[in-house]
Parts: structure tokens; sequence; C-alpha cells
């Protein structure tokens, strides 16, 4: 009884989370939009950096505990107060020294007094994130997802709301960065107020040097991945502004966001897969290698009409979105849809890794994918600008996953013939979804084409066997269950 409890614990916790992302993810997309649509491609390329800058300094100030803390406390809910405390007087100095790294370096650079606002507040915002997020952590190793899922949603509720008006009576660029920094601070609030309430614990600073230390010991492999992650998602966009200007930031800025909100995806079908996966590698390698192999196949299935998609539409989902300010997006948006599929079908490969015990590797995997990244960047960015971004992030991603297949036949025996030909037959079914979508666009509206083309695809999916009625009913099975 007590297990069947747990396992709907999971179940609702995995619903939470994964709506809450979905709803964060669409309302993120249509408020950038009309920042993009607001702002002009200078403006919003000065936005975007200002928020990119104070990303690469975010992991100093938590440093992987986050996710080390709910780790820790699921093992041991009784230490919640003394593993929180320790954690707050950590962070407090770490939040002032890397506040005044942000300051100095963003001086040091030399930008304008508008662009130093912007990183000022900005450098609040992340602030208050980081407190907020390991608050978050501290709640999901007591399995208490629905109020972070709350917070998640309401944090973007607040921005969107605000930022409108901000954008509607013109009132400049710092009080549109204003209005997200309401979000976070409305973040923070609540994620107080639902540890406070639920787990009756005290928000003191204590600093214990042993409790940190075995704190430290265990976060090194996800600070060393955080700081990837950090390097990989941001570095291009502030190497852009550096070495190009605000106008490369906006333009490259579009098909970054657009991949970006894609993602919730693959991220969402892996975190309801996950438990699973990590219990399979215990008990059942026949079955981690099944649900491996039918993970790769559903996210083929999902990517590769995406990304035919977006490629044929391009032209028109920028200009008519974005306007004619952002032509210069459509090119960038083009290679990042190549990389789109790479991108997916990673999920299940960095998954696996870590359900293998291989986070060490996956960590690597990331350094090496990162050093790939800058070498790239400082080549390309100089010469081709927002085109030169746009390529390294495909190279990239094409270097990540290959790092990581090379580790999959070490942990299960998969049948890489099985992929392919599932491969071949969702690639065929794109490119007759693309064609049929290529024909109608000088004579129907894109957005009409949109569930036009969805129904060609899957229809000569079916055709070509690339997908059955039992797919569906495995899809459904492994997330609910999983």
């Amino acid at each position: 009884m007590k297990e069947i409890k747990k396992q709907d614990s999971i179940a609702r916790n995995t619903t939470y989370y994964t709506s809450a992302l979905i709803i964060q993810k669409v309302l993120a997309f249509v408020y950038f939009s009309l920042i993009a649509r607001f702002l002009g491609t200078e403006d919003t390329g000065k936005y975007v950096f200002a928020l990119s800058f104070t990303t690469l300094f975010a992991i100093f100030i938590d440093l992987g505990l986050a996710a080390v803390l709910t780790r820790e406390i699921a093992k041991h809910k009784d230490k919640t107060q003394d593993y929180l405390s320790n954690i707050i007087a950590l962070k407090i100095p770490l939040t002032v020294v890397t506040y005044l790294a942000v300051v100095v370096m963003i001086n040091i650079l030399g930008y304008p007094a508008l662009t130093r606002n912007l990183v000022y507040v900005s450098g609040i915002i992340m602030f208050l994130d980081s407190f907020a997020m390991t608050f978050w952590a501290v709640l999901r190793g007591h399995q208490k997802l629905k109020y972070e899922s709350i917070g998640v949603v309401g944090l973007q509720i607040v921005t969107v709301t605000l930022g409108s008006l901000v954008l509607y009576f013109h009132l400049g660029l710092v009080m549109l960065i204003t209005a997200l920094m309401c979000g976070s601070l409305f973040n923070l609030a609540f994620s107080l107020i639902k540890i406070r309430k639920y787990l009756k614990i005290k928000l003191v600073p204590h600093y214990e040097p042993a409790v940190l230390k075995a704190l430290f010991v265990i976060g090194i492999p996800f600070a060393l991945a955080g700081i990837f992650s950090r390097i990989y998602s941001s570095l291009d966009t502030v190497l852009l502004s550096i070495l190009r200007g605000d106008a490369d930031v906006g333009w490259y800025s579009i098909p970054s966001k657009v991949t970006s909100a894609l993602q919730f995806l693959p991220m969402a079908f892996m975190a309801a897969l996950f438990p699973a996966m990590s219990e399979y590698f215990v008990v059942d390698k026949e079955r981690l290698k099944k649900t491996f192999e039918k993970a790769m196949h559903y996210l083929m299935i999902i990517s590769l009409p995406l990304a035919a998609g977006v490629l044929v539409l391009a032209e028109p989902v920028v200009l008519k979105i974005y306007t004619t300010d952002y032509a210069n997006s459509i090119l960038p948006l083009k290679i990042l849809m190549v990389g789109l599929f790479f991108l997916f079908i990673n999920y299940p490969v960095g998954y696996l890794l870590n359900a293998g015990n291989k986070q060490v590797t996956n960590t690597i995997n990331a350094g090496v994918t990162v050093l790939v990244s800058v070498i790239l960047n400082i080549i390309l960015i100089p010469k081709y600008g927002y085109i030169g971004a746009a390529i390294t992030s495909l190279v990239s991603t094409v270097v990540l996953f290959s790092l990581g297949m090379y580790w999959v036949p070490k942990i299960i025996d998969y049948n890489p013939w099985y992929l392919i030909g599932n491969f071949l037959k969702a690639l065929m079914a794109a490119a007759v979804m693309a064609g049929a979508i290529y024909f109608l666009l000088p004579i129907v509206n894109f957005l009409i084409l949109i569930p036009v083309g969805a129904v060609v695809y899957f229809g000569a999916l079916f055709v070509f066997r690339g997908i059955q009625k039992q797919d569906f009913k495995d899809v459904w099975e492994s997330v609910t269950k999983g």
C-alpha cells in the first residue's frame, strides 16, 4: 500500500511539473515574440544580452548544490534544517561576491549606461532566482513539486502581465527587465511561504564546515555540469554582443528562443521516463534497452517533422510574427533546425548515462562540447556573426550527441538497425510533409499549413510503417506508469 502511494505521488509530481513546464514555455515564447516586435533588433539584443551575461555568473552562487540538496534531503529528511541553514550561510557571501564580479566585469567591458543598468537589474534577478531554486530544491526533496509548479507558472504570469504593460506604454528597457524581476520576486516569496508552511523550518544561516564539505564533495560533478551548461547556453550571445553588437544578438535571439521553446517536448517526455530507466538499470536491463530504443524512436518521430516544417516555413514565420526587421534571423533559424533532431535524441542518451551511473562521463562530454563551442565561436563569430553562432550551435549539438552515443553500448546492448530503420521511415515521412507544405505555401496561409502538415506527416508515417497503434499505447503506458 505504501509503495502504491509512493508511485501515485511520483505520477502526480510528474504531471504537475510537466504541465507547468509546458505552460511556462508557451507563455515565455509568446512574451518574447511581443518583446521582439515592440523593441526591434538592437533593443531586443540589449535585453537578451543582459540576461545572458548574468546567467554566466549565476552558477557561482549555487555551485550545483541545489541538486545535491534535493538528493540528500530525499534520503535524510530529518536533516532538512541543518542542510538548508548551511546552504543559506554559504550563499549569502557568494551572492555578494558574484554580484560585485558582474558589476566590475560589465564596467571593464565598457558598455554604455543603459546596458550596464540592465545588467545591474538582471544581477538582482540572478540572486532572487538562485535563492528560490534552493527553497524549491528542499521541497523537491520532500516530493512536493506541486508548489514549485505553481511558482513557475506564477512567475511567468506576473512577468508577462507587467511586461506587456511596459511594452504597451513604452516605458523602456529598464522597466521591462524590472517586470521580470517582479516575477522572480513573486517566485521567491511564494517558495518562502510554502517552505515555512509545510516544513516548519527556520530560514536562518548556520555555518558547519563538516556539513558543507560533505555536500561539496557530492556536488562537484553537478557544479561542473552547471558551469558547462551555463557557458554552452549563454556564451554565444555574450560573444556576439562583445564582438559584433546588439543587432546580431537580436537576430540570433529569435532562432535561439524558437529552439529553446521546442525543447520542452523532450524534457517533459524524458522527465516522465527517467524514474523507470533508473529502476530498470538495476532490475531489468532488457526493459531498459527497450525503453531507450522506444524513447529514441518517438523523439525521432517528433523532431524530424518539427525541423522539416520550420525549415520550409522559416521565412513566413519570421516575417509575419517578428516583422521584416528580423529577416536576418531566417538563415540561422534553418541552421538550428537541422540541429534540432540531434538536440532531441540526445535527451534519451544523456538520461541513459545518468540512469547508468555515468554522471561523470556526462559531465566530461559536456566539458568537451563546451570547449568545442568556445573555440568555434571565437573563430566564427568575428567573421560570420550570428550565422557563425548558429553553425557553432549545430556542430556542438552533434558533438555532444556523438560523445554520448559512444557510451550507450557500454550500458545496454541496443539494436542500432532498429533505430536506423525508424529514422529512415520518419525522414521519408518528413520529406513528404515538407514537399506538400512547399507546394501549398504560395497559395495557402502558413498557419493553415501547420495542421495540414501534421496530417500529411502522420499519414505518410503510417504508410511507411514508421508508427503503429501499439506505439501510441506504449507511449501512454510509459508516461503514466513512469
